[in-house]
């Protein structure tokens, strides 16, 4: 199934902009009467009739729309720490999105290598992902923000479960198994932070306690940065689905 994406479905029409409608009508030469599938990045899945085949704003009026197509019953945020080497982000991102997140969040820590992160071409591999693993639903990739700034936007919001991947020299400090603390969760909205390769500051980590979140190992493996968060979507993933 060819998919496309338009956030403009509105009068039971469907536009494409430039770079879909370049794909639709000169790539894969769709033309006026085609029946073609476009997702509008908040579930909703559109069958539709190609009425106009202009390659820079092709238009297809809606046939049939599917609430909810190829969606997840859980809420998920990673928020993970760019990588050094940015292609790993990316990686990350694109396996993310075919597994199932809601929201990938860069945080910036204390330890973190890279100090600037641009996201459109995240957002452009994050869209290709969502079509080619048959889902309706985008991911929001939220602008960066520093670590501490993301653990007090969700000390206050008790129906989430807070999960922080930290290795803990402190032995005093005690860790569960991720899938521990999903299967003692009885909610749906999980937010998973994840370190950079120098992991997160002790501050850091006593910050994120203190906000409620919860820690928690991904297994007896050291894991890089994007292994860590990929590993942590898989665990959601299984434990829902």
């Amino acid at each position: 199934m060819e998919l496309f994406y338009s956030p403009q479905t509105d009068g039971g029409i469907c536009r494409l902009d430039s770079e879909e409608s370049n794909h639709c009508v000169r790539v894969l030469r769709h033309r006026i009467g085609d029946e073609i599938h476009v997702i509008d990045g908040a579930g909703t899945l559109c069958r539709c009739e190609l009425v106009s085949d202009a390659p820079k704003g092709a238009e297809a009026r809606i046939l049939e729309t599917l609430p909810g197509w190829g969606g997840h019953p859980y809420r998920l945020t990673l928020a993970v720490c760019p990588t050094k080497n940015n292609d790993r982000y990316e990686w990350f991102a694109e396996k993310a999105t075919e597994i199932g997140v809601d929201a990938i969040v860069p945080v910036i820590g204390e330890r973190s290598e890279r100090k600037v992160f641009k996201t459109d071409r995240l957002r452009k591999i994050v869209l290709s992902a969502t079509k080619q693993s048959l889902k309706a639903q985008l991911p929001e990739v939220v602008e960066p923000m520093k670590v501490s700034a993301f653990i007090d936007a969700m000390a206050a919001d008790d129906t989430v479960l807070k999960l922080i991947a930290y290795c803990f020299e402190d032995e005093s400090v005690p860790r569960i198994s991720v899938k521990q603390a999903l299967r003692d969760f009885g909610g749906d909205r999980i937010a998973v932070l994840i370190g950079p390769e120098g992991d997160f500051s002790p501050e850091e980590a006593r910050r994120a306690i203190a906000a409620g979140f919860r820690p928690v190992h991904l297994g007896s493996s050291r894991l890089r940065t994007e292994t860590a968060a990929v590993t942590a979507a898989e665990a959601v993933y299984f434990q829902f689905m």
